[in-house]
């Protein structure tokens, strides 16, 4: 599946989830569906949605550090609508 496609899936999913969660990219996907995902796709996917977190959902959601495995955490701060 295209990275671009991926993002727009995850970003859409954004709005389902409430103030002060914090969450993993992954968690956006169902289990059967993040698996289905080459790793290198996978990585690349991570980058790109800190990217547009960092500029056009600055206001809504925090990165957060990464974990002992390398995941990054993200937690909600305000109500996200989609953009």
């Amino acid at each position: 599946m295209e990275v671009n496609k991926l993002l727009d899936e995850a970003i859409k999913e954004l709005s389902n989830l409430e103030v002060g969660e914090i969450i993993f990219v992954r968690e956006l996907f169902k289990g059967y569906k993040w698996n289905r995902i080459e790793k290198s796709t996978r990585l690349l996917l991570g980058t790109l949605f800190l990217n547009k977190m960092k500029t056009d959902y600055k206001k809504e959601i925090e990165p957060l550090d990464k974990t002992v495995s390398g995941q990054k955490k993200y937690k909600i701060i305000s109500k996200i609508v989609p953009k």
